[in-house]
């Protein structure tokens, strides 16, 4: 519990407290936001807003999560580094993608073939570890088998659940990627996420097979060391959404976003609650499904639009909301989705016992 306690409260000052001094290299060099020109027209006072923050969220999670286990002397755990790897990985090419906009001074940074070949490459990686590494207990980082608030009794075939790992990971990081489009929505709705799922591994830990035999206990391995990840991850976010939120003097870029989309598929993943993260992280499905929604209405209606503008924040722009005022109300909504999830969790463990 110390570790968890640390690493949150380390990776919160170091972005506190880095992204000042970010801020100020960032702009000393010229890295500075592009804006689309088809976007809202508001949008356009934020060209040249530092961008990349992600990496100081990166850099202060592992930082925090070393140091805690420095202090605690606590062995570090495959399952904790594999979401790490999965973390760093993604952020490693949103990074490019943020460092090809800035250098070049265009909006678009990768091309799109060669971003979803970096998400590829780092998901089949972490799929394929996190089946090795088996415990004591013969239990593997990652099942077999999908999950909503535990694994189902049908298990898959390797293949498949590279593919499904895949699959999840991709959806999520270009999810919270989309929902990354005003100022502290998407970092604001990670802490509340993450923290959910800091709770949900401290309570798989007090209820883990290893230690608490019964009909309804966890079958998740190093539930405790993903908490101190998890926890890390919301301590960061708080911290950098001091200099996200509106007017935001740094944006996490795609740096950040896929970073975060993909840690919280890590964690669903091997929490065992991967359809589960569709109530968590419901605020993430909605702005998705606006743009899929968008886009299948545009061809099958033969160029009419279903929304404003895609994704659903910039519908709301356009239709006049305050940038402020949406982001307040898809923060509410976001806390909804995870008190919901949370309950949903909850009963299913009560209604086994």
């Amino acid at each position: 519990m110390r570790a968890i306690l640390l690493g949150g409260a380390l990776a919160l000052l170091g972005t506190l407290l880095g992204t000042r001094v970010a801020i100020r290299v960032l702009v000393q060099h010229g890295y500075g936001q592009l804006i689309r020109d088809d976007g809202p027209t508001t949008h356009h006072v934020k060209r040249g807003t530092p961008t990349m923050g992600g990496l100081i969220v990166i850099f202060s999670v592992l930082a925090a999560y070393g140091f805690a286990h420095l202090v605690t002397q606590d062995p570090m755990t495959a399952s904790a580094l594999l979401l790490l790897f999965l973390f760093a990985g993604l952020g490693l090419v949103g990074f490019l993608d943020d460092w090809i906009k800035v250098s070049k001074q265009r909006s678009l940074g990768l091309r799109s073939k060669a971003k979803v070949a970096g998400q590829i490459v780092v998901a089949v990686v972490f799929a394929m570890l996190a089946m090795r590494f088996p415990n004591e207990d013969g239990r593997t980082p990652i099942s077999d088998a999908i999950s909503f608030t535990r694994d189902f009794s049908w298990e898959l075939p390797a293949a498949a659940v590279v593919i499904w790992v895949l699959v999840m990971i991709a959806g999520t990081s270009n999810a919270v990627n989309l929902a990354d489009g005003l100022d502290g929505l998407a970092t604001g709705a990670s802490v509340m996420v993450f923290a959910a799922y800091t709770l949900v591994n401290i309570w798989q830990n007090n209820q883990s097979c290893s230690t608490r035999l019964g009909p309804r206990c966890y079958e998740v391995r190093d539930s405790l060391d993903l908490a101190v990840v998890a926890a890390a991850i919301t301590g960061a976010c708080f911290g950098f959404l001091w200099w996200n939120a509106a007017p935001a003097q740094i944006f996490m870029g795609d740096t950040g976003s896929l970073s975060l989309g993909g840690a919280l598929a890590g964690l669903a993943i091997l929490t065992r609650t991967e359809l589960l993260l569709l109530v968590v992280g419901g605020l993430f499905v909605m702005i998705t499904m606006s743009v899929i929604l968008q886009v299948g209405w545009f061809k099958l209606s033969r160029g009419k639009r279903l929304l404003r503008m895609a994704p659903l924040q910039h519908h709301f722009e356009l239709a006049g909301w305050a940038e402020v005022t949406i982001v307040i109300r898809f923060w509410i909504i976001c806390g909804l989705c995870v008190a919901v999830g949370m309950g949903v969790f909850y009963a299913e463990w009560v209604a086994g016992t």
